[in-house]
């Protein structure tokens, strides 16, 4: 279990948001502008979009702002000239603004490159945020082991891990039967390898019911997301790979459920909006209104079920496979997904051809035990190194 208990519960909270940009990021910013009195952004960063970092800041007035791309340094220092920020630039400025003096942290960079900043803001022994699956997926013995060591506060912000963290008894998890990861399949649910096959990188990202970046979009098109959630909830809730399931549910209504031991099933129901699991995250261990849909079930009118099917979507028999051998396995499968995802995006190889590009990758290379965050860095460059050379056999 990778849970504090440290949370401070004076406002104004102190807030640092990385990356604020994104999808997460700005949705976060869109819950603090509406408790002003509440909430104080410390620190904001970007990957590399000056623009809406710029408008961000002069928003919000942070102490200190990043952009990660080093060469828009210049940019970032020219647009905010005439206001008393801090501007840095470079991948270590992400790791200083998680250093920054703050009550929460909300961890949303995507991939493995979130791991050194998330890793600083859990040394910090503060609340952090988790919206980077990364972390627990690449070096979840090795990230549990800091928050446990710094009291840490790990909070989910993935709508299925911050489900089943709201029905979590977590003073009995031994009366825990299974956890119930539920999925809504994404835009191929229904769709046969043939027409998979053809699919376009527009039709992949157009998820029938969230609104997410592109490379989350593609991981639901394949499902890896859910394969990738499922050692994620491994590391957070401390529950064998075997007793968690997953479960196609496409309206995405039901957003987790927890088996207990007692026949009970406990789930939380919301309409898909990320502002709920930021919201929960962004005030625990309170709750904040949000602006969110509010559920009605009669309107919704029933809600459906189904088994996932492992032979149009592998990317799950993958993770499991993956979280089973343990060590450096998680981290390849993840490193050769973030290629086989980039390469499809930009039209290089077919859509069926980055689970492909996983499986490959996971055969050529051995097993390694990470002692360190280093290893898994090394780990991870040459899984990528060689998940480029299997999709070059892709090309189109």
């Amino acid at each position: 279990m990778v849970l504090g208990m440290n949370q401070k519960e004076a406002a104004p909270r102190t807030v640092a948001i990385l990356v604020s940009t994104g999808s997460i990021g700005t949705q976060t910013l869109d819950l603090i502008a509406r408790y002003p009195n509440d909430y104080v952004v410390e620190a904001l960063t970007a990957a590399s979009r000056v623009d809406l970092l710029a408008e961000q800041a002069r928003r919000f007035k942070p102490r200190f702002v990043a952009i990660a791309d080093p060469g828009k340094h210049n940019e970032l220092k020219a647009a905010l000239a005439d206001l008393p920020i801090e501007v840095g630039a470079g991948p270590q400025s992400l790791i200083d603004a998680a250093e920054r003096p703050t009550d929460f942290v909300m961890a949303s960079i995507i991939g493995a490159a979130g791991l050194a900043p998330t890793l600083a803001a859990v040394r910090r022994g503060g609340a952090v945020g988790l919206a980077n699956k990364e972390c627990l997926v690449c070096a979840g013995a090795l990230f549990n082991a800091e928050v446990r060591k710094y009291k840490a506060t790990l909070l989910p912000v993935d709508s299925e891990h911050n489900a089943i963290f709201q029905v979590f008894d977590f003073k009995s998890s031994e009366t825990i039967e299974k956890l119930i990861l539920t999925a809504s399949g994404g835009p191929f649910r229904s769709k046969t390898l043939a027409e998979m096959k053809t699919a376009t990188p527009a039709e992949a990202v157009a998820h029938p019911n969230w609104s997410m970046g592109a490379k989350i979009s593609i991981d639901s098109a394949t499902m890896m997301n859910k394969g990738l959630e499922l050692i994620e909830a491994y590391h957070l809730f401390d529950i064998p790979e075997e007793r968690i399931d997953i479960l196609v549910h496409p309206q995405s209504i039901i957003h987790s459920m927890v088996s207990y031991v007692d026949g009970s099933v406990l789930a939380q129901l919301g309409t898909p909006d990320m502002r709920t699991p930021i919201a929960y995250a962004l005030a625990w261990p309170t709750r904040i209104v949000t602006p969110t849909l509010r559920l009605d079930l009669a309107q919704v009118g029933k809600l459906t079920f189904e088994a996932p099917d492992i032979e149009r979507f592998p990317s799950l028999r993958l993770a499991r496979e993956a979280l089973r051998k343990g060590g450096s396995a998680p981290t390849i499968l993840n490193a050769a997904n973030e290629v086989g995802v980039s390469k499809f995006l930009e039209n290089k190889i077919g859509f069926l051809d980055i689970v492909a590009i996983v499986e490959e990758t996971m055969t050529q290379l051995p097993l390694k035990a990470p002692a360190n965050l280093d290893d898994v860095i090394s780990i991870d460059r040459e899984a990528r190194t060689t998940a480029h050379r299997v999709a070059g056999r892709f090309a189109k």
